[in-house]
């Protein structure tokens, strides 16, 4: 074979290459059929995954002394949400830094917050009708913000099973306000997981509910052009047979050009201990059973105010009492047990117009008292603690 047979035969094999080449490259888009098929695409312009997420640096202090310092993830919760039709959404959040066993009563594990389809109603599709695992439709502000905004939780809400199963139905009269009615599962675990083991049924004669239930009524208001918003809400769950949490939360928030101020009630009357914080401080080897008669209420502020472009200053601060109403112990000299005090002052700052990401650093400071019967009879002692914290919010929109 000559030295021009052997060229020729090389560079008929290098264009022959080369051209192949170029026409994969030009028709790969083409070739190869996408993981999503082309007629379901155009369901992700209505769908939404959202990283929601809080990270710090945190200082811990008791009474002045230092505890420890250290990273934590204090939020992240992964959310998927759309629409699949135009009358069909569905919401799913877990929360990652819950727990991940499901629970005995709607099998489903306790850090899924929510899973459920809603339905639009109607030719004017005023109703909505919600089925599965969603947020309770508590009245107030303070539980009406993402979780990853908020720095603490006031007593009530920070203590309350907040996510359960059951069916919903909200009715739209104008944009932005609705009448709401929720009937769920009033716990996600038996009775006697909650409160302890059957001595506490027999000592008192309770029993666990056949048809442990609960059911929330809920107003959302826009007034004046949205200046004024309300979220009110009343409930009652059944916590045994005969035996009822009563809770009332209302929340209402204006809106300024550069500053909001809310402000919350909530009340919780409890025949049986549900919110749990006196049970706790008060050992059961002292009455033999969870308290019943409970009552437990908090003031909640938060202002917020934006000084400059991108730079706000927020102030929440609140006042949660817990009063023990029974009379089980005839030493008993007040139905008051413990004020809590709670103040975060906060500098927050958004980089980006176009990012839904803030750069924080806040001082979350509590305050407990108790008192002196609770003193004198169960040895408690005033305390306060905090924490100095900086870091990073962001509800991340992936999708």
């Amino acid at each position: 074979m000559t030295c021009k047979t052997i060229a020729a035969f090389l560079l008929l094999t290098t264009s022959l290459f080369a051209g192949y080449a170029q026409i994969k490259q030009a028709n790969v888009e083409t070739s190869y059929r996408s993981i999503i098929p082309e007629n379901k695409q155009k369901l992700l312009s209505n769908i939404d995954l959202i990283a929601n997420q809080q990270y710090a640096f945190r200082s811990d202090f008791r009474d002045g002394d230092v505890l420890s310092a250290h990273f934590k993830m204090e939020q992240f919760r992964l959310e998927i949400r759309g629409w699949v039709t135009d009358k069909v959404f569905f919401r799913f959040r877990h929360r990652y830094t819950s727990a991940f066993e499901p629970q005995s009563q709607d099998k489903i594990i306790k850090g899924v917050d929510m899973a459920y389809m809603a339905f639009k109603l109607g030719n004017k599709e005023q109703w909505e009708l919600s089925v599965g695992k969603f947020c309770l439709d508590w009245g107030g502000i303070e539980f009406d913000l993402n979780p990853i905004e908020i720095y603490e939780y006031s007593d009530i809400i920070e203590m309350a099973d907040n996510f359960m199963s059951g069916v919903g139905i909200k009715y739209l009269y104008r944009p932005n306000n609705y009448i709401g009615f929720q009937l769920y599962n009033s716990r996600t675990q038996t009775f006697d997981e909650i409160y302890g083991n059957s001595t506490i049924i027999s000592q008192k004669n309770i029993t666990a509910s056949k048809a442990p239930l609960g059911a929330v009524l809920t107003w959302r208001g826009s007034l004046w052009d949205g200046m004024v918003s309300t979220l009110w809400s009343a409930s009652m769950t059944n916590e045994a047979s005969g035996i009822f949490k009563r809770y009332l939360a209302l929340g209402q928030q204006l809106n300024l050009n550069n500053i909001t101020v809310a402000y919350d009630f909530k009340h919780s009357n409890e025949d049986l201990d549900r919110t749990g914080i006196i049970s706790q401080i008060i050992p059961r080897e002292e009455t033999g059973f969870i308290l019943r008669d409970t009552r437990y209420w908090s003031h909640w502020l938060k202002i917020d105010w934006e000084f400059t472009h991108k730079w706000h200053l927020t102030f929440t601060g609140y006042i949660d009492y817990a009063n023990w109403e029974g009379r089980e112990d005839p030493m008993k000299s007040t139905n008051r047990i413990r004020t809590a005090y709670g103040f975060i002052p906060t500098v927050e700052f958004y980089p980006w117009d176009n990012l839904n990401i803030k750069f924080f650093t806040a001082y979350v400071g509590r305050i407990y008292r108790y008192s002196d019967y609770a003193k004198s009879r169960i040895d408690l002692v005033d305390y306060s603690n905090g924490r100095i914290t900086a870091g990073i919010i962001t509800p991340l929109k992936i999708l």
